[in-house]
């Protein structure tokens, strides 16, 4: 049979230290994770470990004194994922490709000079990483490799400031970052003679990409308004750019000819708040520009460029800036406190989404957005049955969404509680043991152009301790 349980194992750790040196305070981090997982297809395992460390230095601004601020961190991960496609009939699996190793390392830094009511700053980001794959499975082996890869480099200034003017606060920033990818390269030989079948170095790219925000909020007595108006950037990412993968039968190409999407959008809300209630309504419209979108450009079997085979049943997709997302909505949410030891929470998002692929994508226009739910909430209580322990319960709402580009594949809508309990162990210490997707409940993450339906985890626990001092 070609299908499997679902499980997964994770393991995750943190250690912060924190001290106040005079007026500075000074706060290191180091953390680390690894997670093994099976997708529900015999032969479709993954597993991803990790660590980051980061420091942080900042001084307050006190009344006229000036402010700083500088931070840097550096994270490292690998990845490795077998992917698998499905017989016809379900009755077997056979391997597709084999992600024997991720390799990525990335860093950045930041400093700001602040004010009371401004700051001024710059930061920079950097990552490479590559994929080492193998693929193309014939006679009982795998065929092919490929080493794909590259760096990303990010950097920025920006400005912001806020002012109040009696009842109501003023803010506004401008930003100017610059992006570039270099030392691209995909490679892929024929492993029964060695000889190269794919050869590509993309020349290296940067852009610049000015952004800005400007918001206002009004105290209205009891109520407030506010409104926001914005611009931002997204650029892409390492995966993207050069790292072609595979799910069941369909093939999704990379692109190193990728540019950031950019995103321009405005808010507006009315609230009010209480030391015991407060709530909050807002409506937003946002248009991204040269969204990143897989986009299905063949169906299998057949070859497709740069020289990719998929099979009966599969989809060919390559990642492109396809022309622009529009979208409207309105959002709430409110929180309140029925004792002293008993509070809840709540918010509801509804977003009505739609693509225009323009002349790129023609045959989107019109479409809903993949993985884009029409509507979601979340609500959730929390208990604090004795001093030092807290009990919380949560629940998550998900609407029906597309898994595709061309709104073929359904996703069910999907509804999941977690529980948790908190309790102090001693002054600086305490442990919790976590129950995630408590119903297990079947979470629809994916659907592959043969029928076969990806899920999200399991019902899951989680125990951990947390010391501070």
């Amino acid at each position: 049979a070609a299908d499997a349980p679902l499980w997964r194992d994770a393991l995750s750790g943190a250690v912060r230290v924190q001290s106040m040196q005079g007026s500075m305070l000074i706060s290191a981090r180091l953390s680390g994770y690894a997670e093994e997982r099976g997708s529900g297809l015999v032969g479709a395992d993954s597993s991803v470990d990790g660590a980051a460390a980061s420091l942080t230095l900042v001084q307050q601004p006190r009344g006229d004194a000036l402010g700083w601020r500088v931070q840097t961190w550096a994270r490292e991960s690998d990845m490795t994922n077998s992917f698998v496609a499905v017989a016809p009939d379900r009755s077997a699996t056979t391997p597709a490709s084999e992600q024997y190793a991720t390799p990525a390392f990335g860093w950045g830094a930041n400093a700001a000079l602040r004010w009371s009511n401004a700051e001024i700053g710059v930061d920079v980001r950097a990552s490479d990483g590559e994929t080492r794959e193998l693929f193309f499975f014939s006679g009982g082996a795998f065929t092919r490799s490929r080493i794909a890869g590259g760096e990303t480099l990010s950097a920025g200034a920006y400005a912001e400031g806020w002012r109040t003017l009696g009842d109501t606060l003023l803010s506004g920033g401008v930003r100017l970052d610059w992006w570039s990818a270099s030392e691209g390269r995909r490679l892929e030989r024929n492993l029964l003679t060695s000889a190269p079948t794919l050869d590509v170095t993309p020349e290296d790219r940067s852009v610049w990409a000015p952004t800005a925000r400007i918001g206002a909020r009004r105290e209205l007595g009891d109520l407030y308004v506010r409104g926001a108006a914005y611009a931002g950037f997204r650029p892409p990412t390492l995966n993207e750019l050069h790292r072609p993968f595979r799910v069941g039968n369909d093939v999704t190409e990379a692109n190193p000819e990728l540019d950031p999407e950019t995103l321009y959008g405005a808010d507006a809300a009315i609230g009010a708040e209480s030391e015991r209630f407060s709530w909050s309504v807002g409506v937003f419209a946002v248009r991204l520009a040269d969204p990143i979108t897989n986009v299905t450009l063949g169906m299998g079997p057949g070859m497709f460029p740069p020289g990719v085979s998929v099979p009966a049943g599969g989809a060919y997709r390559q990642r492109l800036n396809a022309g622009r997302i529009d979208a409207v909505g309105v959002e709430a949410d409110a929180r309140g406190a029925w004792s002293e030891r008993f509070s809840w929470r709540a918010a509801l998002s509804y977003t009505d989404a739609e693509a225009d692929g323009e002349d790129v994508a023609p045959q989107l226009t019109g479409l809903r957005p993949a993985q884009a739910p029409e509507l979601s909430a979340t609500a959730g209580v929390v208990w604090q049955p004795w001093d030092g322990g807290e009990l919380s319960a949560d629940a998550r709402y998900e609407s029906a969404r597309f898994d595709d580009d061309l709104n073929t594949r359904r996703l069910e809508d999907a509804l999941t509680f977690d529980l948790r309990f908190e309790q102090n162990v001693t002054d600086n210490a305490s442990a919790f043991i976590a129950l995630d997707n408590a119903l297990d409940a079947d979470i629809e993450t994916g659907a592959t152009a043969d029928d076969v339906t990806l899920y999200g985890a399991p019902r899951a626990v989680r125990v951990g301790l947390r010391v501070t001092g």
